[in-house]
């Protein structure tokens, strides 16, 4: 499940006017653009308003001839023509300039989404790590999605449909206040008030199953692909059955949800069904009473049918964009919550990296994930420039603990990470993590070809760059055997691969892109002896110059490490080299031995 902090959208309300400010600048961005769209906009609807005038001048037009004999050269017979070509123009006119304004704001719809898709997913990469560990990445995905559609929306409905649709209205009353009894301008008002009021109103009581159809939609994409990503595991454990009725449930609930979504909206579109109705009864009752009366004419009578048709069909579909626009705002208050998650940690130095000696002190550091459970208490130890310096100890002492505080995927708690005598947080975000390379233990890959994958760190690095590190990471037999060689796909996650091989693909990544400081976080745990053996004097060899923090589980692997520092329980506990404590019979001699009790026995 999400963190409740950003995964239940706030209320919405059609007052909210932020997403309004978050667009605004893309609409200036083309304001020719959206100034001809504006009038494009403008000739459409007075040409809409203009044809029922034209009908009724025609019906009457018609109406007065048919009574008398007319021939073609009489003037009379090019009036109707006359009204006949006006009226077919108009009508050409209400759809060309609806098409070319269309055309027109295209681009600034496009271009908005392009631009708020880019800043959504630049703010996602700027978050810390703790909110990347708790998310699901379906769901958010799904967001992103319908919130980039809802801006879509917004952008084209809201500036070209409901604002001139409120625009048309107020033209239509004037004139039949103007030209007819006050009557005809009454019952168009009310009906329109009436109806106004009852889409708000039942809108606002549907919005929330909206919403939840939304959220269950997330929920059931993001529990298929988390099944999906991890199908080995799902067979591990003969497991389909049970995912797949979790797959059910969650999509039960989806279907209850669109249930209720129906029900509301069957209730909504049979009220405003009744209000256009009854309005357009009364209108045409009122007309044929004045036809009948002699004070209207059958071209007026026609003139208010057409009227209500054409008043009464933005209308209507003035409730489908009121609709829409709750949904689309319910959409994009989930991705405007994302663009309002600050990064814990906060990237505020100024000052940048330099110098490949490079010396590194933790100082007094401490660190908890929780504040009831401490991983760090007070820890301090020196890698002076260009030493290779292991850290041992046992599982939850806080080794990796170590690499993310480095990295500043976390802040410390208290005490001080000094490079070159210089606090780490004073040095920009970008160039600290640009000059530390590292080989994680867990090596994910992107699904891309074993070349690009090993570009990543240094993307114009040269053909005898990639082939000098393939060859120091013992990848070159791997990818002879490859049929497609460098040009092999990984698959998601790099799953085509073992794990041996995805970790020297990395040491290659990391050693690409040869930075000042170097940390290896059990980079040869998943190597078998003679490969690990080999990869590790390659290690040795690049790394000789630079400072090197290497995390180790076998100590089989570091006893030549210029310093070894314990952990235990979030602090040094010893420090020294391996014949060094070796002699002390401390804590890591302990733990020595216990690894060679276990190691296998070679006859």
């Amino acid at each position: 499940m999400r963190p409740s902090s950003w995964s239940d959208a706030p209320e919405v309300s059609l007052k909210n006017t932020a997403w309004l400010k978050t667009l605004w600048p893309y609409l200036m961005e083309y304001k020719g653009r959206v100034l001809l769209a504006a009038l494009c906009l403008i000739g459409a609807k007075l040409a809409s308003v203009s044809v029922p005038f034209l009908l009724k001048y025609l019906v009457d037009g018609l109406s007065t001839s048919s009574d008398e004999s007319i021939s073609l050269n009489d003037v009379w017979m090019w009036f109707p023509l006359g009204l006949l070509l006006a009226y077919g123009s108009a009508r050409l006119m209400t759809i060309l300039l609806g098409e070319i304004r269309d055309v027109l704001f295209g681009r600034v719809t496009e271009r908005a989404m392009r631009r708020m898709a880019l800043k959504v997913f630049r703010h996602l990469h700027d978050l810390s790590l703790d909110f990347h560990l708790s998310r699901q990445t379906g769901a958010l995905q799904r967001d992103i999605e319908r919130g980039t559609n809802g801006i879509s929306f917004l952008m084209r409905f809201v500036i070209f449909n409901i604002l001139p649709t409120f625009f048309e209205l107020l033209l239509v009353m004037g004139l039949l206040l103007y030209n007819y009894p006050p009557w005809f301008a009454l019952i168009t008002l009310i009906a329109v008030i009436a109806y106004v009021m009852y889409t708000a109103k039942v809108t606002e009581w549907r919005t929330m199953y909206v919403r939840k159809a939304h959220q269950m939609d997330s929920k059931t994409h993001a529990r298929a692909l988390d099944s999906l990503l991890n199908y080995e595991t799902v067979k591990y454990f003969s497991a389909e059955e049970r995912e797949a009725k979790d797959y059910d449930d969650s999509l039960w609930q989806w279907e209850q949800a669109r249930r209720k979504n129906r029900l509301t909206l069957f209730a909504l579109n049979s009220g405003q069904a009744f209000i256009i109705s009854l309005a357009m009864t009364l209108m045409l009752c009122l007309s044929a009473y004045y036809v009948l009366q002699g004070e209207m004419t059958i071209g007026d009578f026609t003139l208010m049918n057409a009227f209500m048709f054409q008043l009464f069909l933005p209308l209507s579909f003035l409730g489908f964009v009121y609709r829409e626009v709750k949904a689309s705002l319910a959409s994009i208050e989930q991705m405007l919550g994302l663009l309002k998650q600050e990064s814990s940690v906060k990237d505020s130095g100024t000052a940048s990296f330099s110098g490949d000696k490079t010396q590194i002190e933790f100082k007094h550091l401490a660190f908890n994930y929780q504040p009831e459970r401490p991983i760090l208490k007070g820890l301090s130890f020196t890698i002076k420039a260009g030493q290779r310096v292991a850290v041992v100890g046992s599982s939850g002492a806080g080794k990796s603990t170590l690499t993310k505080l480095l990295f500043r995927f976390y802040d410390r708690t208290e005490g001080d990470i000094l490079i070159n005598n210089q606090s780490i947080y004073q040095y920009s975000l970008a160039s600290l993590r640009e000059h530390i390379g590292i080989v994680p233990q867990d090596t994910v890959l992107f699904n891309d070809t074993l070349k690009n994958n090993i570009l990543y760190a240094a993307p114009h690095a040269s053909d005898d760059d990639i082939n000098r590190v393939i060859t120091m990471a013992q990848l070159d037999f791997f990818i002879d055997q490859c049929p497609d060689g460098l040009e092999t796909i990984v698959g998601e996650r790099g799953l085509k691969l073992s794990g041996g091989e995805k970790q020297r693909l990395s040491i290659a990544r990391m050693l690409l892109k040869r930075p000042a400081i170097m940390v290896f976080d059990e980079a040869t745990s998943s190597l078998d002896s003679r490969t690990e053996k080999n990869i590790n004097q390659a290690i040795r060899d690049v790394s000789a110059g630079h400072t090197s923090l290497i995390i180790a589980h076998r100590l089989s692997t570091i006893i030549d490490a210029d310093n070894i520092v314990v952990l235990d329980d979030g602090i040094v506990v010893e420090q020294g080299k391996h014949q060094e404590l070796l002699a002390q019979q401390g804590y890591y001699f302990q733990l020595w031995q216990a690894q060679e009790d276990n190691a296998p026995t070679h006859h």
